[in-house]
């Protein structure tokens, strides 16, 4: 197994993505957003997740994360587990969602696919952690999750988007508390 995309130092912050199967576009819905959000709050406040920066896709999400609890790839793994149940659950219970038995067939297929499940999976295996090992990475990044949805054309702005964290650098209203980067630049 490969070492490349591993987190290596838990003192370091790391930009990940992580995608559905697929690259479904789950993301189109406002309530399956919230989910994800109300993940990353509770491990915020239980499980030690530092967010530095993260934007939510129609079909992926990007973040910078570090911690102050545990292990960056239990974080990953609750969050992605918990999630896909929730979001699961809000798919079949949703009365308005057009697309249930498609994406339900896609998940039981991406499923029965993948060893490591019995019957469903919503999200990519990997995260693809990449350790952000100087400022200029970590700007870097930094600007690259703020900009998806400008490159999409969802918004011309970085700012105007909601679900990113670009908000909280424009010091307007975020939708998550996060940790800003510039702190950090004092060496």
């Amino acid at each position: 197994m490969s070492n490349k995309y591993k987190f290596h130092d838990q003192d370091k912050l790391y930009f990940v993505s992580f995608s559905v199967v697929y690259w479904i576009d789950l993301f189109i819905r406002n309530e399956y957003k919230q989910i994800l959000l109300e993940s990353w709050k509770h491990c915020q406040k239980h499980k030690g997740l530092e967010i530095y920066g993260w934007c939510i896709m129609t079909s992926h999400v990007h973040m910078i994360i570090g911690s102050n609890g545990d292990k960056m790839e239990d974080i990953l793994r609750d969050i992605k587990r918990h999630s896909a149940a929730a979001l699961r659950q809000a798919i079949e219970n949703n009365p308005f969602e057009s697309r249930k038995e498609w994406m339900r067939w896609m998940m039981k297929r991406a499923g029965t696919k993948n060893s490591n499940n019995e019957r469903f999976q919503l999200w990519q295996q990997d995260n693809h952690p990449i350790m952000l090992f100087n400022h200029n990475v970590l700007h870097q990044k930094l600007d690259y999750i703020h900009n998806n949805p400008v490159e999409a054309g969802f918004v011309e702005n970085p700012e105007d988007y909601l679900y990113s964290s670009a908000r909280n650098y424009y010091d307007l209203p975020g939708l998550l508390d996060i940790i800003l980067v510039d702190p950090l630049l004092a060496e």
